[in-house]
């Protein structure tokens, strides 16, 4: 017969299960992991943000067949959102938005993580959420992107020859601020790195990590230079919707041990 108890040297996140035989020997005890079930919520929270951030991310994508991109001078950017509004909102809403469910992705991966290494998955989940509360802060986003250009559109739709000139003016300063280099993509590249340096530590699966870490590298260096890269940005915009869904689908079916 078996019984099950916890002794106070019990290693954390574990039972001691006793067998005794019939004569009432004990046996070697066995130990049992046990599971800390109130975070599962949050994890399935951070697992369908991750989805809800991939759809948000491939929406412009397909986008992109019905209108071309944004254009970054001022004048035929105020004329193109005037053209394909609809378009330029949607985009402008899934890139902004977007950073809504990475926020709540990188808080349940830092705490899932936190059981393999606190130190760098604190680290990580604080780049995370930082960057995300920054990008929704600047409610902007590359390329040309900006909600303030929306009612610059509409006003230069209506406006004399010397008041368009200065709203041409305003849109340029608009448009260089939106597409300059911005902390909040080089802080979520960053949380990415982090937190696959402790998956790669862990059992979340060295592919996984190794892909994490790739992610992160590679975006660094693309956020910071994006402004002169060009195309070759489309490496890092790749591989982040794909480190993303897989983070989270590993969330969806992770389990905190007990502590």
């Amino acid at each position: 017969m078996a019984r099950t108890t916890r002794s106070p040297g019990t290693e954390p996140g574990h039972t001691e299960s006793v067998s005794t035989t019939h004569d009432g020997n004990r046996t070697a005890p066995l130990m049992i992991p046990i599971h800390n079930l109130s975070w599962g919520p949050l994890y399935r929270i951070g697992g369908y943000s991750a989805f809800v951030f991939v759809a948000l991310v491939l929406i412009p994508v397909v986008l992109v067949f019905a209108a071309p991109l944004p254009p970054t001078e001022g004048r035929e950017l105020l004329e193109y959102i005037a053209t394909h509004k609809v378009v330029y909102l949607v985009e402008l809403v899934s890139f902004v938005g977007l950073a809504v469910p990475a926020l709540l992705m990188f808080a349940a991966l830092s705490m899932a993580l936190s059981t393999i290494n606190r130190s760098l998955a604190l680290v990580g989940g604080l780049l995370g959420v930082a960057s995300e509360t920054i990008a929704l802060a600047l409610g902007s986003s590359p390329q040309s992107l900006h909600g303030g250009l929306v009612v610059l559109s509409d006003a230069y739709a209506t406006a004399g020859t010397e008041q368009q000139a200065s709203l041409v003016a305003a849109a340029e300063a608009l448009i260089a601020a939106t597409n300059a280099v911005s902390w909040a993509g080089i802080l979520t590249a960053g949380a990415i790195l982090v937190l696959s340096c402790v998956m790669w530590q862990g059992r979340w699966g060295r592919a996984l990590a190794v892909v994490g870490i790739a992610t992160g590298a590679i975006g660094i260096v693309s956020e910071a230079l994006r402004p002169v890269i060009g195309s070759g940005y489309l490496l890092y915009g790749l591989l982040l919707p794909v480190w993303v869904a897989w983070a989270g689908s590993r969330l969806l079916h992770h389990r905190r041990p007990a502590e």
